[in-house]
């Protein structure tokens, strides 16, 4: 049998008490669980949540009922950012363990995605039952079209479904437009694979942390946000100057592979992309220095590697243009072998001089630690 005293816990992860009722979060206690869930059933009377809450209640009802210790929370993520959201779950049972004093936890949640946050809770306090709630619905036609709809309508899968299609079209008739037919196709395919591969690898996640480095280093007067908002814009001209090479191209040779595609967009992009690379460098390489130089050794490699990479894309990119034979590329074969020589050269001779440079500043900084910790004794 479960001792001490149990918390019945609430999640919403997207934060739907927050972003249609404007309640804050947490709801500590059955009248602040209470008055959430009713607050939320005025604003959005068809939200999961609210049933999810509602179960919440009954089943604190039930423990207290048979005579347990028992407390009862609702927390809230974010709507619209789920890594900002999750952190605020775990702040947010941290300050509700502390002020009802439970050793254990149910979990109520009203459907998978909110149950992604059980480590987060586990991590925190034992959780000892999860109850999923499911609201029952009509399985008919006009059900499933509501039902639909109603998914259609939140903000975050309108993103996931309406951008990319939207854009993907926008594309196809611009290409249309510049009388590039055979460009259309592959815009069009190209847009919804990127899109496809930017949500498999998880690359939005890398996005929003931009942006909140972005946010972060502007709160607090870093110099990485000059070079951050420096690097965003270099990043979409190599992108576009990238683009105009691939078009420049196929103009001359439009029986061009993808490979191909991908080599002349590397050719008029990399440099664009290198220097992004090294301002971001320079910016994140200041910040540590002043603020966390204890860190330094873990980025004083990047521009290294950073120029490594460039040299070596730059050099494989022009062999592989200049080998296929497209017409009117301003390098010979033989000019672009000496080329990817060159570069591999350059490129492992740079990746070499950044770990030897990470390996003094580790040390340096080893050194003064040990220095600081025998002055301190």
């Amino acid at each position: 049998m479960i001792t001490g005293r149990t918390l019945v816990l609430s999640v919403d992860r997207d934060d739907d008490i927050g972003w249609k009722a404007k309640v804050e979060s947490p709801a500590i206690g059955r009248a602040a669980c209470l008055a959430a869930a009713n607050t939320l059933a005025l604003a959005d009377p068809e939200d999961s949540d609210i049933n999810a809450i509602f179960s919440a209640v009954k089943i604190y009802d039930e423990l207290v009922a048979n005579g347990e210790e028992a407390a009862i929370a609702v927390v809230a993520g974010n709507h619209l950012h789920m890594i900002d959201g999750d952190r605020r779950i775990a702040t947010s049972l941290e300050q509700v363990i502390k002020e009802t004093k439970v050793t254990n936890c149910i979990l109520v949640t009203d459907g998978a995605e909110d149950e992604y946050v059980i480590p987060i809770i586990q991590s925190q306090i034992p959780v000892s039952s999860i109850r999923r709630v499911i609201v029952n619905q009509m399985p008919n036609l006009e059900g499933t079209y509501y039902i639909l709809k109603k998914f259609l309508d939140d903000p975050k899968v309108a993103r996931m479904v309406f951008i990319p299609l939207g854009l993907a079209m926008l594309l196809y008739a611009i290409a249309y437009l510049l009388d590039y037919p055979g460009v259309a196709t592959i815009i069009v395919v190209g847009v919804i694979g990127a899109f496809l591969l930017y949500k498999g690898f998880g690359l939005d996640e890398i996005v929003h942390s931009v942006i909140d480095a972005l946010r972060v280093s502007l709160s607090r007067g870093r110099f990485s946000f000059i070079t951050y908002t420096a690097t965003i814009l270099l990043i979409i001209i190599g992108f576009t100057n990238g683009f105009i090479n691939v078009l420049k191209f196929y103009s001359t040779d439009n029986s061009m592979g993808l490979l191909l595609y991908l080599m002349t967009f590397i050719f008029g992009s990399i440099e664009w992309l290198v220097v992004a690379g090294l301002v971001t460098s320079v910016g994140i390489i200041i910040d540590v220095y002043t603020n966390e130089r204890e860190g330094l050794g873990k980025v004083i490699v990047f521009p290294f590697f950073v120029v490594a990479i460039g040299f070596i894309l730059y050099a494989a990119s022009v062999y592989i243009i200049s080998v296929s034979g497209l017409p009117d590329f301003p390098l010979t074969t033989d000019e672009s072998t000496k080329y990817v020589l060159y570069a591999t050269v350059i490129g492992i001779a740079s990746a070499i001089i950044g770990v030897i440079v990470q390996f003094i500043v580790n040390k340096r900084t080893s050194d003064q630690r040990k220095q600081e910790i025998i002055e301190v004794m």
